[in-house]
């Protein structure tokens, strides 16, 4: 198969990489190329950027949930646009452990043979960036680097200091992009704040991504692009019949979802039925639900205002209907949450209260099923990550808990996945083509429609 393609890495974290991959998007598409983004890693936030700028949804790759042939099936197979963008995380060279690149941008860009673009921050260096594109191109033996981005630019002079500066390293300068307070994008705690969730993002997102694009030289960009090494064909998977009806949260609280996720459940048969625990009353004709992460506790009052929605997902549990839930959906299951000093009544699936907490957990995850749930029939491993700033408090001693973690903090002493009814809830996100999970939650949710 040969699909145009190239990342965009960065030297480290922070150097811009969302907003020049807008950018190159941008570019793209004003010049009449359909773009198909992807984000590498577990991060949900960033591709929520992605997907507004193309109109496409932005598909994860991250090789340590996936693996590597999973990584390179989802790349061909969603890859239906004239080109297809990764977006890279952290540093080009930073993965899973600090031993290896393992599941690093440079890893994903090996698997699917991209080209790479580098983006680099000048705004502190001028001849020693040179250096550092040196490093980087050097550090392995197939960096994949084709050329630079030089983001920052405090001025003219500093433009032609770091362009002479970088000829001796051969790497094209595909862009200069200057320092504008245009270009700077608000946060929340877990990182940007969704382009999805504001109106004045998505408006602020358009006008720098056309700024971006005017200071790249997007043809050569796409020239590059369009010259990469052939991919083996994947075969499409076949869709089965539909057989079941899950309803899954979408709101402003809970969006964070992989799109593989979604359609593998759709592939499997699952009629999919998007609903908000915060502006809808009911939920009629379902056979099952899934809950995402996202902010719970940013829109508690609103989801504690809909007691409807609250008390009939908790009835829902206790008849034994099917129910999936991942960090925010877990929050929401529980009794309450705390944040900034006010406590919100929530669903009360489980016996715990959710505390928010200025400390970041952020790690990959592996471990264990130790029992049949909503989404495996037997013991096997699993791989995963979280990603929250709460806590689980006041859990009760008997709780039943379905995960045991190597990797990973989980709820309690290394464990994850609290049970309750026919309900599975757990601070890890998973992947869903990596094992049955889609399979058998549908499967699940099917039988379930029969009582």
């Amino acid at each position: 198969m040969k699909i145009p393609r190239i990342v965009v890495a960065g030297a480290t974290s922070g150097v811009g990489k969302t907003s020049i991959t807008c950018g190159i998007i941008h570019g793209m598409q004003s010049r009449g190329y359909s773009v198909q983004p992807f984000k590498v890693g577990p991060d949900y936030i960033d591709p929520s950027y992605l997907s507004n700028i193309s109109g496409n949804d932005a598909c994860n790759l991250d090789a340590w949930l996936m693996g590597r042939n999973q990584v390179l099936d989802s790349f061909a197979s969603n890859s239906n646009s004239d080109i297809s963008v990764i977006e890279g995380v952290m540093g080009f060279y930073d993965g899973a452990t600090g031993d290896s690149n393992f599941a690093s941008t440079h890893h994903v860009a090996s698997i699917t043979k991209s080209p790479v673009v580098l983006v680099l921050d000048a705004s502190k260096t001028s001849r020693s960036i040179a250096a550092t594109a040196l490093g980087f191109q050097k550090f392995h033996k197939s960096s994949h680097i084709s050329g630079v981005i030089l983001n920052k630019i405090g001025s003219k002079r500093h433009e032609l200091l770091c362009r002479q500066a970088l000829e001796k390293t051969k790497l094209p300068v595909l862009g200069v992009v200057y320092r504008n307070p245009e270009l700077k994008f608000e946060s929340r705690h877990m990182g940007l704040i969704p382009a999805s969730a504001s109106t004045h993002v998505k408006k602020k997102l358009v006008t720098a991504s056309k700024i971006i694009a005017d200071s790249l030289d997007i043809q050569e960009i796409i020239k590059i692009a369009s010259a990469p090494a052939i991919l083996p064909k994947v075969l499409q998977p076949r869709m089965k019949k539909p057989k079941a009806v899950i309803s899954v949260a979408l709101d402003s609280s809970f969006n964070f979802y992989y799109r593989d996720n979604l359609d593998a459940l759709q592939r499997e048969g699952a009629i999919l039925k998007f609903f908000s625990p915060i502006a809808d009353d009911n939920l009629s004709h379902s056979d099952g639900i899934y809950i995402g992460g996202g902010f719970p506790e940013v829109l508690a009052s609103g989801l504690e205002r809909n007691r409807s929605m609250r008390y009939m997902i908790r009835q829902f549990s206790e008849d034994g209907m099917p129910i999936y839930a991942e960090c925010g959906g877990l929050m929401y299951l529980t009794k309450s949450i705390r944040h900034d000093s006010k406590t919100y009544a929530m669903a009360g699936i489980f016996d715990a209260e959710t505390v928010m907490t200025k400390k970041m957990k952020l790690n990959y995850t592996r471990g264990k099923i130790l029992s049949k749930n909503v989404i495996s029939e037997q013991m096997r491993p699993f791989y995963g990550h979280e990603f929250h700033y709460s806590r689980l408090q006041s859990i009760s001693p008997d709780s039943k808990f379905a995960y045991r973690l190597d990797v990973g903090d989980g709820i309690r002493d290394g464990m994850d996945g609290l049970m309750a009814h026919n309900t599975l809830a757990s601070y890890g996100h998973l992947y869903f083509d990596r094992s049955d999970c889609a399979k058998i939650f549908v499967k699940n949710c099917k039988s379930f429609s029969r009582k």
